[in-house]
């Protein structure tokens, strides 16, 4: 009987190896095409591998949580008839768009493919790229300041060695000596378990975002603002449509939107704070590609990003936005989907938080933290005088690299970003 080899992806010219999280078939099983056969994890986005062909689970050669090399065979389906044997078929789920190299003709393989993490890092790196980097003194956090001109703004051979003719020896020791820092071992303090405690061991997610948070603190001095916005303009003008317009687009109308749209206006205006840091210099990005955190369903975080969100009108931002935040709950993101950010909005209050500080995902300089709405009295200036009344407020918190983005810009691109929100047309029409 004929049989198809499924092999381990090729996941981005940089990925080697990836981890086998669940399969969802075992051996024996009968598989319909696009049968969902196993899951693997990547930096962020685990990614559902389906069935190109029809056919019975012969040998799963893989179990869970092995971490197996590219180009690995790792399961062996045999076809219910030889019409599945003509040609070697590649399989391209909608998350990838990377090739893997054709292996001899000997046998017939599926090819499906994916991504997978590079330890510090978001970005893929080539092999040639890491080696260069390894030869130069490059380390991860200076490697990812490095502008990329590759396909989804990917670091080419090119890039490096433009980057270091170019930079200079005070920015090349700089660099040495935070790549130094960031490799040496963090201190340790010794923390004991006392009778009745539970031990949760960290799931591969939660130790890279604290690998992430801790190199972040390490590179940005973090420093935040805060301003109260009075957003009753777009409170009563949401509840008056929002009934309606769930009616016609079977969407729910959130704030996050309109929240996305004011930050893309400020950020145009102020485009020191759309931006980010290569040695001694900055790098002002032309593109507002906005990253919107998201809680999954394990408890951990990942930022899909809105780009040219500058460019899109409420209703785009809502689809692509609503879209985005249900792939990531249900493992669908690409890679893309999350690469190219140059701003992030964190939204504290979908817990009913005032405000927050987050931390800077790098290699972004700033942050914003949006708190709940909430009713408060306020004193409003009238042409017969002060007067009291209910008003619906919110806290906009930033969080920015004070290497390059001082108080008073941080400032005025929150106090813009308020500005823009409590000034939100009323009669508007979406």
């Amino acid at each position: 009987m004929a049989t198809f080899n499924i092999i381990m992806p090729k996941m981005g010219e940089s990925i080697q190896e990836a981890t086998i999280t669940k399969w969802f078939k075992k051996t024996g099983d009968r598989i319909e095409e696009d049968d969902v056969l196993l899951e693997i994890a990547t930096d962020k986005v685990d990614s559902e591998i389906p069935s190109p062909v029809a056919g019975i689970m012969s040998k799963i050669l893989y179990e869970e949580s092995a971490v197996v090399a590219v180009g690995e065979i790792i399961a062996i389906i045999d076809l219910e008839s030889a019409a599945n044997t003509k040609v070697e078929k590649k399989v391209e789920p909608e998350t990838i768009k990377e090739k893997i190299p054709e292996k001899a003709k000997t046998s017939t393989e599926v090819v499906v493919e994916s991504t997978t993490d590079f330890s510090k890092s978001d970005r893929f790196y080539s092999p040639l790229v890491r080696t260069i980097a390894k030869s130069e003194n490059i380390g991860i956090s200076e490697l990812g300041t490095i502008e990329g001109t590759g396909l989804s703004g990917r670091v080419k051979k090119q890039d490096v060695l433009n980057y270091i003719q170019n930079r200079t020896k005070q920015s090349s020791a700089s660099s040495e000596a935070k790549s130094t820092q960031s490799a040496a071992p963090r201190p340790q303090i010794k923390v004991t378990a006392a009778e009745g405690d539970t031990i949760v061991q960290m799931d591969r997610m939660r130790k890279l975002i604290a690998e992430n948070m801790v190199l972040s603190k390490q590179i940005s001095p973090h420093v935040t603002n805060f301003i109260e916005a009075d957003v009753t303009n777009l409170v009563l003008w949401r509840n008056k449509v929002k009934d309606d317009f769930e009616t016609r687009e079977k969407q729910k109308l959130t704030f996050m939107p309109f929240f996305i749209e004011a930050t893309a206006k400020a950020l145009k205006e102020f485009p020191g704070v759309n931006a980010s840091v290569d040695g001694d210099k900055i790098i002002l990005r032309k593109n507002i590609n906005i990253g919107v955190a998201v809680a999954l369903p394990s408890g951990n975080l990942i930022v899909p990003v809105l780009r040219n969100a500058d460019q899109k009108s409420i209703l785009g931002l809502m689809v692509e936005l609503n879209k985005l935040a249900n792939n990531a709950r249900n493992n669908k993101l690409s890679p893309d989907d999350i690469q190219g950010g140059t701003f992030t909005i964190s939204n504290f209050g979908t817990f009913k938080n005032l405000t927050g500080t987050p931390i800077i995902n790098q290699p972004q300089v700033a942050i914003l933290a949006t708190g709940t709405i909430e009713k408060k009295p306020a004193v409003l200036e009238t042409p017969s005088g002060d007067v009291l009344a209910i008003r619906h407020k919110m806290m906009l918190a930033l969080t920015f690299d004070h290497r390059v983005v001082d108080g008073a810009l941080g400032g005025a691109f929150l106090l813009n970003l308020a500005n823009h929100l409590e000034n939100f047309d009323i009669n508007l029409t979406i």
